[in-house]
């Protein structure tokens, strides 16, 4: 017969309650690996990478279009897989949606 006095622990990352004693024996597990982050094309994108953009976006808050053909270099993958971050010359903090992007 078991033990009535077992405690258990709610592991968020699985979703499901555990023994205490068992959460102590497992290893800490790696973060959950992410999506990969696709462009318009398909290709994978990675921090880093230069893009280019596929059709003219009008920048809110800046009063300016970016034309299509403009590459956007160093960019930085976000925790949303359809949206990047990246630097422009004349726009700092500049968020664009993957759809509009192509790898170069």
């Amino acid at each position: 017969m078991p033990d009535t006095d077992d405690t258990y622990i709610y592991d968020e990352a699985l979703g499901e309650w555990r023994p205490a004693g068992a959460a102590a024996e497992t290893p800490a597990e790696a973060p959950a690996a992410r999506a990969p982050v696709r462009d318009a094309a398909g290709n994978i994108l990675a921090d880093g990478d230069a893009v280019t953009l596929i059709k003219d976006l009008k920048v809110k808050g800046a009063n300016q279009t970016l034309k299509q053909g403009t590459v956007i270099r160093s960019i930085r993958l976000t925790d949303d897989p359809e949206e990047i971050d990246c630097r422009h010359d004349s726009i700092k903090g500049l968020v664009l949606r993957t759809e509009f992007v192509r790898k170069r």
